[in-house]
């Protein structure tokens, strides 16, 4: 499958099959992630990988979600700020939200290429989630995602949702100009 197929093709799925994704695949699939770009190149998401059937029972309940403990695997992303804080000061919060955003896609894509199911869950208790998994309490480090890996469900429709058309919300130049002027051929005397 080519990229643009796996945009086009990613969808949120809560329907899991019972069979259990190889841990091989798992790995592959974070490798991927890992490949996102980062500031300063730090390696700032931390992956944990839960297949305790116990735990992931609890940790849906921590989400509110009930299918969450439908699917045989889950990875938790959690980020570590302290060397982007010292690096980038007041920025360092927005880059590492943006790392992390970067991370998921590549994790979300991969799973697609894959021809198994994910879905982004980012509502959950904090201090549960953190309970569950001995995540230490620090400033530095929060719970950004948790990501249920699995296989669909046979009959589950696979179809990304329509997304909205980019009319009104893509300019030229200036936020809110939507008219495109042409090109102007730049001489290398003008440089």
């Amino acid at each position: 499958m080519n990229l643009n197929e796996a945009i086009k093709k990613r969808a949120s799925i809560k329907k899991y099959s019972e069979k259990k994704p190889s841990i091989n695949h798992i790995l592959e699939i974070i490798e991927a992630s890992n490949h996102a770009p980062s500031p300063g190149n730090y390696a700032i998401v931390k992956y944990i990988i839960v297949e305790d059937i116990e735990k992931i029972k609890k940790i849906s309940e921590a989400c509110q979600q009930e299918f969450i403990q439908d699917a045989q695997i889950l990875v938790v992303i959690c980020s570590d700020s302290k060397k982007v804080d010292l690096m980038y000061d007041t920025r360092s919060k927005r880059y590492v939200k943006q790392h992390v955003g970067a991370v998921i896609e590549n994790f979300l894509l991969k799973v697609t290429e894959l021809n198994m199911a994910s879905i982004w869950i980012g509502a959950f208790v904090d201090s549960m989630i953190r309970r569950i998994l001995d995540i230490p309490e620090s400033d530095n480090i929060e719970v950004e995602a948790i990501l249920p890996v699995g296989y669909p469900l046979r009959n589950t429709n696979i179809k990304q949702k329509k997304k909205p058309a980019l009319s009104g919300r893509l300019y030229f130049e200036t936020y809110g100009n939507t008219q495109k002027v042409p090109f102007r051929k730049i001489r290398r005397e003008d440089v």
